[in-house]
């Protein structure tokens, strides 16, 4: 079995997506995936399975729709790949320095060079962004609530969907996940 790490895509917002992390456990449960936890009301799941990444996202996100009446992307990583997204993160003192600035989005498909230096062109204020593989890291020095560098906008660019979350809720489901970094 392989610990994995499932993340949602936009749920729990104030007008839509909505969705317990009780029922997230419970239908973890009935698909089989063994020790289903949760964290935090943002869509953070950690289960056990030895299916692979994209069978246990297509499986997902099917059963989340049919049993929740939620439609959402699932975004699963192994417990390995998460410790390669830790470990490969290119910026470490922001990291350090200013974790709720630094956030890390999981893609569906790793972007082109060209994409995410149009991206990267496309930014009009500080935001820095860099990516390795099917993970985009994210600096928001000036913090992201104001910032133009919106979800709608990376995923034009890269031409991919993904979701973020920020270092600290890295580092934590690292650590539910039993990942050393």
């Amino acid at each position: 079995m392989t610990i994995s790490i499932a993340l949602l895509r936009a749920v729990n917002l104030p007008s839509h997506g909505k969705v317990a992390m009780a029922d997230l456990r419970d239908l973890a449960s009935h698909l089989g995936l063994a020790d289903a936890r949760t964290l935090l009301q943002s869509g953070n799941l950690v289960f056990s399975d030895a299916r692979k990444s994209g069978d246990l996202e297509r499986l997902l996100e099917a059963e989340a729709e049919k049993r929740l009446g939620l439609r959402t992307d699932f975004f699963v990583r192994t417990a390995a790949e998460w410790k390669a997204l830790i470990a490969h993160n290119p910026f470490p003192e922001e990291a350090k320095r200013d974790p709720g600035h630094l956030v890390v989005m999981c893609l569906k498909d790793a972007p082109d060079a060209k994409d995410v230096e149009a991206l990267q062109a496309a930014i009009k204020d500080r935001e820095i962004v860099r990516a390795v593989g099917r993970q985009a890291y994210l600096v928001y020095p000036d913090g992201i609530g104001r910032s133009r560098l919106t979800i709608a906008l990376i995923e034009k660019k890269l031409g991919t969907r993904g979701t973020g979350r920020n270092w600290n809720t890295v580092l934590k489901l690292a650590a539910l996940a039993k990942v050393a970094p």
